[in-house]
């Protein structure tokens, strides 16, 4: 859908709302436009008009595929010879691994020892080199920025990166051409670079919906920021939400600042919340997602999402080790 580009309003919507639009022409051959369906199971327990958008059925399960292949593809010749490489909880680096094997690109995934095995597995089969490097993000960090400056090669952040945002970016875009005036948007909030990019295309053009990031209680690195007015670090803990983990990074140029600018709320999740959510998905969506991409659906269960009206949860993921899942929709609940 073809409309006007508004310009960037403060310094803290660094992000021009044309690179976006920009991202969206550059990767719309090489991803799935996702589908915006009514949820009638979450519109009559939270009294609004709820919709799901299903990116969990993105071609790598996640979201991720918009940012990553934006990444790669903005790469130089150059640049694309020495090979890319980043750090992940899965969900980015089975993205990347993807961009990069069509793109003919070398790619290095640095995970910690916290990242379920299911999502290990994955990466592997698309050819990526794996590493296992600590129980932290932030450990799998430094290897990273060893591998950038030992041998030249490209990182591509999971999310604080312009050209990341902007790929994730389309995705509010996408919502917009199905919904032209949502009151609330739903978004998984981790590193933030999900809900900046969505958050700046909403609020591009309808200045008055609701940006709401949905986070778990434990590990939750960018509510923990919120609330101390600067990026901090918090110890990562096992959570159905795996892929809500890791820190923001305490040198963090983009998403703090976009996070703090666009989004006017942050709701967080128990885990017994979290599960419900899935099972949700499951029996009354009949969907299989992840923990972190239930999120949205788990607050609206849970009655923390006041006054939603036309309201949008965005189901960010569905890659979850079934075992785990199966778990969930039979008992209601599991043990980390």
């Amino acid at each position: 859908m073809s409309r006007p580009i508004p310009q960037a309003e403060t310094v803290k919507q660094r992000l021009p709302v044309a690179s976006i639009v920009e991202a969206g022409r550059r990767i719309e051959d090489h991803i799935l436009q996702t589908a915006l369906v009514p949820s009638m199971a979450l519109s009559e327990r939270s009294g609004g008009s709820v919709h799901l958008k299903l990116e969990h059925h993105q071609l790598t399960g996640s979201f991720k595929l918009r940012g990553a292949t934006n990444a790669i593809l903005s790469l130089s010749e150059a640049r694309k010879s020495k090979g890319v490489v980043t750090f992940s909880t899965g969900n980015h680096g089975r993205a990347l691994s993807y961009a990069a094997r069509r793109a003919g690109v070398a790619c290095v995934i640095c995970m910690s020892e916290l990242v379920p095995q299911n999502k290990i597995d994955a990466i592997r089969t698309l050819g990526a080199d794996v590493r296992i490097v600590g129980r932290s993000q932030d450990e799998a960090q430094m290897e990273v920025e060893r591998l950038a400056e030992e041998a030249g090669m490209t990182v591509v952040p999971p999310f604080d990166d312009p050209l990341v945002i902007a790929g994730q970016g389309t995705l509010g875009m996408e919502i917009l051409d199905d919904m032209a005036n949502p009151d609330t948007v739903l978004v998984p909030l981790s590193g933030g670079g999900l809900i900046s990019g969505v958050g700046r295309a909403i609020k591009a053009y309808c200045p008055q919906a609701r940006i709401i990031g949905i986070s778990m209680e434990k590990g939750s690195a960018m509510a923990a920021s919120i609330r101390a007015g600067k990026p901090v670090t918090v110890e990562e803990v096992p959570t159905l939400a795996d892929s809500l983990g890791g820190g923001i990074g305490l040198d963090n140029r983009w998403t703090f600042e976009m996070t703090r600018e666009l989004v006017d709320e942050i709701v967080l999740l128990s885990e017994e919340e979290i599960a419900a959510g899935i099972a949700h998905a499951y029996w009354q969506e009949g969907e299989i997602v992840e923990g972190a991409g239930a999120v949205g659906i788990a607050a609206l269960l849970a009655g923390k999402i006041d006054n939603p009206g036309q309201c949008v949860a965005i189901v960010t993921g569905c890659n979850l080790d079934m075992s785990v899942h199966h778990q969930l929709i039979s008992a209601g609940r599991v043990s980390l």
